[in-house]
C-alpha cells in the first residue's frame, strides 16, 4: 500500500468515527449545541443502510428458513434490551423495543403483521389489547353497582414497556449463493416477545409475540437508531448493523419442514437440554452444506 492510499484509509476511518460519535460534543459551548451537526458534517454524512445486493433465484443452490429466539437476559444480547429506563438518560439512547414502537406510532414503519408469514396486516389499534391491560378494582366495581361514576383511582392500567420484553423472535433465510460460492443469511422478520399482559404479574406467564415487522421495511429507522457499544462509546452500532451482522446469540426454535413448520418443542417436549441440542443439530446441518461443497 503506498502512502497516498494509507492516508486516504486513515482519513476515511476518522471521518466515519466522527460521524458515528455523538455530534459536536467536544466543540459545544453549551448543552444545547450537543448533537447539532455542523454544515460540514452534514455535507460528508452519507450514512445510509448498506443496500442488499440483488440475488437471482437461479443462483440459490440451497436454502433453509429458520426461526430463532434472542433471549434478552444473556449478556451478549444486552445492547438490544437496554436502556429500559429513559427518564434519566439522553434522548439518543433507546432500546430496540422503544425504537420499534415509536416508529410504528409515527408511521415510519407502515406495516405490522400478525405472524411471521406476513399474511395479515395489523394496525396499532388492533394490537392495543396485547399492549395494555385496563382493570377495575373491587371498590370501583362497588361504585358501578351503586350507580355512581367510576373514579379514576379505581382503574388499574398496565402497559407493556421495554423492561417487560423478554425475547425477540426473528425469521431468516440461510442460502448458498452459487455465484459467489458462499453461505449467506438474510433477516426477514422480527417480533418483540413479552408476557401476556393479562397475566403479566403472575409467577410464570406465557410469552407471546406482540407483532411482527418485515425487517427490510424497518431498516431505515433501525439504522438511524444507535445502540451502546461497550467497547468504544464513540462508535455506536446501529440496530440494523447488529441484526444484519448477527452480533447476538440466538437459538433456533423452528425450521421449515414437511410437518407444517412445527416447532422443536412440539417433537422434543419437556426437555430443555435436548431442545438445545436439536437447535445445534439444525445449525450444523446448515453449516455442513457449505463445508460439503468443498469436500471431494
Amino acid at each position: 500500500m503506498n502512502l497516498k492510499s494509507f492516508l486516504l484509509t486513515v482519513t476515511t476511518v476518522f471521518t466515519v468515527s466522527g460521524v458515528m460519535a455523538q455530534a459536536n460534543i467536544l466543540n459545544a459551548k453549551s448543552p444545547e449545541e450537543i448533537g447539532v451537526r455542523t454544515e460540514a458534517q452534514k455535507a460528508v454524512d452519507n450514512d445510509k443502510p448498506l443496500e442488499y445486493g440483488y440475488v437471482d433465484d437461479r443462483d440459490v443452490l440451497f436454502a433453509k428458513m429458520v426461526w430463532e429466539k434472542i433471549v434478552l437476559d444473556e449478556r451478549s444480547n444486552f445492547p438490544l434490551y437496554y436502556p429500559i429506563d429513559t427518564n434519566n438518560i439522553g434522548k439518543n439512547r433507546r432500546s430496540l423495543y422503544d425504537v420499534l414502537m415509536k416508529s410504528v406510532k409515527d408511521g415510519k414503519i407502515k406495516n405490522i403483521y400478525d405472524d411471521s408469514y406476513f399474511t395479515t396486516k395489523r394496525t396499532l389499534k388492533d394490537i392495543e389489547a396485547a399492549l395494555t391491560m385496563i382493570d377495575t378494582t373491587e371498590l370501583g366495581i362497588e361504585q358501578l353497582n351503586a350507580g355512581e361514576e367510576l373514579s379514576p383511582e379505581y382503574i388499574n392500567r398496565r402497559d407493556i414497556t421495554a423492561a417487560d420484553i423478554k425475547e425477540y423472535h426473528i425469521k431468516g433465510l440461510w442460502y448458498f449463493d452459487k455465484r459467489q460460492s458462499e453461505m449467506k443469511y438474510r433477516l426477514l422478520g422480527i417480533a418483540p416477545v413479552a408476557p401476556d399482559v393479562n397475566f403479566i404479574d403472575t409467577d410464570e406467564p406465557d410469552l407471546v409475540p406482540l407483532f411482527w415487522v418485515f425487517f427490510p421495511d424497518a431498516r431505515e429507522v433501525l439504522h438511524e437508531a444507535k445502540s451502546f457499544n461497550n467497547e468504544n462509546s464513540s462508535i455506536p452500532f446501529s440496530f440494523d448493523h447488529i441484526l444484519n451482522s448477527r452480533r447476538f446469540h440466538g437459538y433456533i426454535y423452528k425450521e421449515e419442514n414437511v410437518q407444517g413448520d412445527r416447532t422443536i418443542s412440539e417433537y422434543v417436549s419437556d426437555n430443555a437440554l435436548m431442545q438445545l441440542l436439536e437447535s445445534e443439530r439444525i445449525k450444523d446441518k446448515i453449516r455442513d452444506f457449505e463445508l460439503d461443497m468443498w469436500t471431494y
